[in-house]
């Protein structure tokens, strides 16, 4: 295998997965220092490898390769698609502003998203850092832009999709493997096995020593250099940085970069069905070997929780109460005192209340309520703003909001 095959075989199995790291740990309930390094390294290590893939594919498949063109390239990718996805995300925001209908909205998002890839490759910036960015950017201004009807029903849709794509790219990638099974002869099999092997054992001690040097590197720099910061940093540990080193778990990215290798005779990929194979192997691999074993690394190092998320969750809570009572203080006391009964009452899961009071209710006391509601998002909204919160415990408490949000509509509150 030539130098530019091996190295698009580097780029297929170096991104993880934190989709499937995070859904193994949350199971577990890791430190919440931790989700955050995987799915933060996440996107950067898809981003460069995707950029690798690409220049090492164009030179297998041309065998040409100026290394002095790499450099200006990788500057001109990366900062060309932040700014892509961070110009694309605002004119987005700015056009769909009066979208009111649920499933145009949604079907907008979908097609914004696909547009921005493909905008994005075809000016020649990195598409995955230009959703990124697009993404980034979106996440920060929509919550003030959108109501809960149409958050809830966009998360679920996603969420669906998602879990689609991630089953239709295993199901391709098994009938590719089909194929190759197929055209292997008995004597290639010792080798593409052994290929398979040393390609796993590869990926998977190599990022214990990557991790467990940085972590080494980073304890050193905070305990030499960490006084002299105006933010004090925390001290990274070997317990956590073994965590993070065994959470490898390779997926979709793998998958999907696999089978984008050009196939059949005339320009065929070298050495693609081996490619192909090893790609498989290290998913299937780093899945079931540390994913099955991971819940009892994090038993044996004794990483527990530290509970963050909860205590951030709390703060959002009390900020947001405080706001809505000292609003309802201003409103007329019979509105005021009609919602802290509908309130009490919602607490009790209505028990004592008929649906015909709820409904007579409901037109003195949405409107008032719904005041509340936007105040306590503006007051959400600025938590996470100042750091004060971060992105779970605002995505917790948003939640927390919506619901608020959907009893008050008169239409939901007389069902």
């Amino acid at each position: 295998m030539g130098w530019a095959a091996a190295i698009t075989l580097g780029a297929i199995v170096a991104p993880p997965d934190a989709s499937a790291a995070v859904a193994v740990l949350r199971r577990i309930a890791p430190p919440h220092r931790v989700s955050v390094i995987l799915e933060g390294e996440s996107l950067f290590n898809d981003a460069s490898a995707l950029l690798v893939y690409r220049i090492a594919a164009a030179a297998a498949m041309t065998g040409g390769f100026s290394g002095w063109s790499v450099a200006p390239e990788l500057a001109l990718t990366w900062g060309g698609g932040a700014l892509a996805g961070i110009l694309l995300a605002r004119l987005f925001l700015r056009l769909t502003a009066s979208v009111q209908d649920i499933p145009i909205s949604i079907l907008l998002q979908f097609i914004s998203t696909f547009a921005v890839w493909i905008f994005a490759v075809r000016i020649g910036v990195s598409a995955i850092i230009t959703v990124v960015c697009y993404a980034m950017i979106i996440s920060r201004y929509a919550p003030a832009r959108m109501d809960a009807a149409h958050r809830i029903a966009s998360y679920a849709v996603w969420d669906v999709a998602v879990f689609v794509l991630n089953v239709m790219a295993f199901i391709l990638i098994g009938l590719q493997l089909r194929g190759i099974v197929t055209r292997l002869d008995a004597s290639e099999w010792r080798t593409y096995g052994m290929c398979a092997i040393a390609v796993c054992a590869a990926v998977i001690i190599t990022r214990i020593l990557w991790v467990m040097a940085h972590t080494t590197i980073a304890r050193w720099r905070v305990r030499h250099f960490g006084v002299r910061l105006r933010r004090p940093m925390k001290l990274p540990t070997f317990r956590g940085g073994l965590i993070i080193s065994w959470c490898g778990m390779r997926g979709i990215v793998s998958l999907a970069t696999a089978l984008a290798l050009p196939s059949g005779s005339p320009g065929a990929f070298p050495y693609r069905d081996l490619i192909v194979l090893c790609a498989f192997s290290v998913v299937l691999a780093t899945l079931v070997i540390q994913g099955m074993t991971l819940r009892w690394l994090i038993e044996w190092t004794g990483v527990r929780d530290d509970g963050l998320v909860e205590r951030e969750v709390g703060l959002a809570r009390a900020e947001t109460a405080r706001v809505a009572l000292r609003a309802l203080e201003q409103e007329p006391p019979s509105i005021s005192q009609t919602l802290q009964r509908d309130y009490e009452a919602r607490r009790r899961s209505g028990a004592d209340q008929s649906t015909g009071s709820r409904a007579e209710r409901s037109s003195s006391t949405a409107s008032v309520q719904r005041r509340l509601i936007d105040a306590q998002r503006q007051v959400l909204i600025d938590l996470r703003a100042r750091d004060v919160i971060g992105d779970a415990a605002f995505q917790s408490a948003e939640e927390e909001l919506d619901l608020l949000e959907l009893t008050a509509d008169p239409r939901i509150r007389s069902v």
